[in-house]
Formats: structure tokens, C-alpha cells, sequence
């Protein structure tokens, strides 16, 4: 049986009558790369604050390297790297002079400290530039020296969250690559976004909407599991007119815009080809291009939300 970094029974988090997260159950393998996809205001922020001890849940339990979540939170803190929302390095601050406060903050002291900082700064593209402002740093780099920030203890686990929220898509890339290497190493990460794409890199995903698990597994088997139907991937012009047309049809389980394309959702959505392009070019919609293509983790996303609504009642 594979060792558990991470156990979660039944976590719910209530703040004056709102339930932000609401009975989470799940677990996360040691040294795997364990992704939280939701949409802001998700509960993904909450339940990780839960998680540090920072925040106490209304009802459940959770433990982290084998520390239970409320009540050996410092033992737990000793032992992760945490990289929140926010920068949360200080601007006036060089590069080194940050590194330095957060290894000594962590305990970090000595040649322990100095090898620890070297190897930060070649890791993260930034050897050289110890003596430079962090206000100066692109943002990119800045999230690379906030991770390097993170793991100067060499954390058995790292918690990132909303690591690469307004980085340009090359930082992003870069920044996944320094993820894998760190997984490689045998760190266990949770990181939790709201990009699709990036939730494809995760070994293990968890879909969550309005505080609670939508969907479970490796990105692959979420999408055959949880998709019902067939995706019709329809490039037409003006795109917002052919869906409310799509829409009206009454044939599609979702019609949803992807940029300037348009994903409808059916089963044996082949059938309903020649009654959408009728449709479209009655409407005045030029259609360029139609195809049934493999469903993306936000059709499954999107059917997944309509389901659990569906199920609750909703």
C-alpha cells in the first residue's frame, strides 16, 4: 500500500452561515503531484488554510505527513513549503536578502544556509542576480525565487496555491518544469489552479465547485469517466450568434463558447451535424469547420458541474 501524504475525512469550513468548503473526503499519495481545479472562490484557498492549521474546520478531520491538522499544525509547518496567493516576498528586499530572511525564518543557518541559497538561485534562473531588487524581478522570476523561497528547507511537501496566477504562459512552462523535478525528487505537491491546461500536468487531479468534489483521478481517466456524451467543435462566424442559435435547438446537452470556437455536448452528436450547419446558415453564421474531437478537461468540467447540480438537486 503507497504511503499517504495527506488525509482528509469529511472537511467543512463554515463562515457565518456560508459554507465555503463542504464535507471533503480525499487523500494524496507521497511524491506525486496532486492537483485542485476549481474556480476562484472554489473553497481550494480554505481548505489548504485547513490543511496548515491556519484555519480550524467546522467539522471533519485532516492529517498532513502523518500530523493531525489542528492539533500538531507546527509539526506540520516544520515540515512544508507554502507559497500562497499573494507574492508574498518582501520588494525592498534583494534576491539574497529574501532567501536569507526565509531560510533563517525556517531555521535555515550556516553553510547549510549558503548551499541551500546556491543551489535556490541556480535552480530558479537567478544566479547573478542575488544583489538585485525583488521589486524588479519580472513576474515570472518572481514566482520562480517565492518557490525557491519555499523549499530552502527542503520540505517533505509543498502547498502552492494559485502558483502561477497572472505569469505570462512561457513563465508558466517553466515553472511546471521546475515542479516535475522537484516531484522526481520524491516532494509531494499540492498545487491548486484554475488553468486547464496546468491541471493536465497533475498526476492526480480533484474537480471542485462551490466547496465541494466534483470529480476524482489522473486528468485521463476523469475525462472517460465523468463525460457523458460526445464533443462537436464547430469554428463559425459570428460565433456569439451560432450559440444562442445552438442553444435554442434544444439537441445539446451544453453549448459553451472555447474562444472563437464553440464545444456542443450530445450523445451520437454526429447525428445532429446536418441539423446544426442547417440551423447555423439559416441564421446568417458562416461555418467554417466542424469536427467531433476528444472532450478537454473543461467539457468535463462543465458536465461534471451540470451532473452534481442535477444530483443535488440544484
Amino acid at each position: 500500500m503507497e504511503e499517504l501524504a495527506v488525509e482528509v475525512d469529511r472537511l467543512t469550513k463554515v463562515f457565518d452561515g456560508f459554507t465555503a468548503v463542504d464535507g471533503l473526503t480525499f487523500d494524496i499519495r507521497r511524491g506525486q503531484i496532486f492537483g485542485f481545479l476549481g474556480p476562484n472562490g472554489a473553497g481550494k484557498t480554505t481548505t489548504i488554510r485547513m490543511l496548515l492549521g491556519l484555519l480550524v474546520p467546522t467539522e471533519g478531520t485532516a492529517t498532513v505527513l502523518g500530523y493531525d491538522a489542528q492539533d500538531q499544525a507546527e509539526e506540520i509547518r516544520k515540515r512544508v513549503g507554502y507559497m500562497s496567493q499573494q507574492f508574498s516576498l518582501y520588494d525592498d528586499l534583494t534576491v539574497g536578502e529574501n532567501l536569507e530572511f526565509y531560510g533563517r525564518t525556517y531555521g535555515v543557518k550556516g553553510k547549510r544556509l549558503r548551499d541551500r541559497k546556491a543551489f535556490v538561485t541556480e535552480m530558479a534562473g537567478l544566479a547573478g542576480r542575488e544583489g538585485d531588487l525583488t521589486r524588479n524581478l519580472a513576474g515570472g522570476w518572481k514566482q520562480r525565487l517565492a518557490l525557491g523561497a519555499a523549499i530552502l528547507h527542503e520540505p517533505d511537501m509543498l502547498f502552492l496555491d494559485e502558483p502561477t496566477a497572472g505569469v505570462d504562459p512561457i513563465s508558466r512552462r517553466q515553472f511546471w518544469e521546475f515542479l516535475y523535478e522537484l516531484a522526481a525528487a520524491g516532494k509531494t505537491i499540492l498545487v491548486t489552479t484554475h488553468y486547464m491546461d496546468e491541471a493536465e500536468h497533475c498526476q492526480d487531479l480533484a474537480l471542485i465547485h462551490r466547496g465541494q468534489l466534483i470529480a476524482r483521478g489522473a486528468p485521463e481517466d476523469i475525462k472517460i469517466e465523468h463525460m457523458e456524451g460526445e464533443v462537436l467543435e464547430i469554428d463559425c462566424h459570428p460565433s456569439d450568434s451560432a450559440l444562442e442559435v445552438l442553444q435554442q435547438l434544444g439537441v445539446f446537452d451544453e453549448v459553451t463558447l472555447y474562444g472563437a470556437l464553440i464545444h456542443a455536448v450530445a450523445d451520437q452528436v454526429e447525428d445532429q451535424t446536418d441539423l446544426v450547419r442547417e440551423a447555423l446558415e439559416d441564421a446568417g453564421v458562416t461555418v467554417r469547420a466542424m469536427e467531433i474531437i476528444p472532450p478537454s478537461l473543461e467539457d468535463v468540467f462543465i458536465a461534471a458541474v451540470q451532473t452534481h447540480g442535477n444530483d443535488s438537486g440544484a
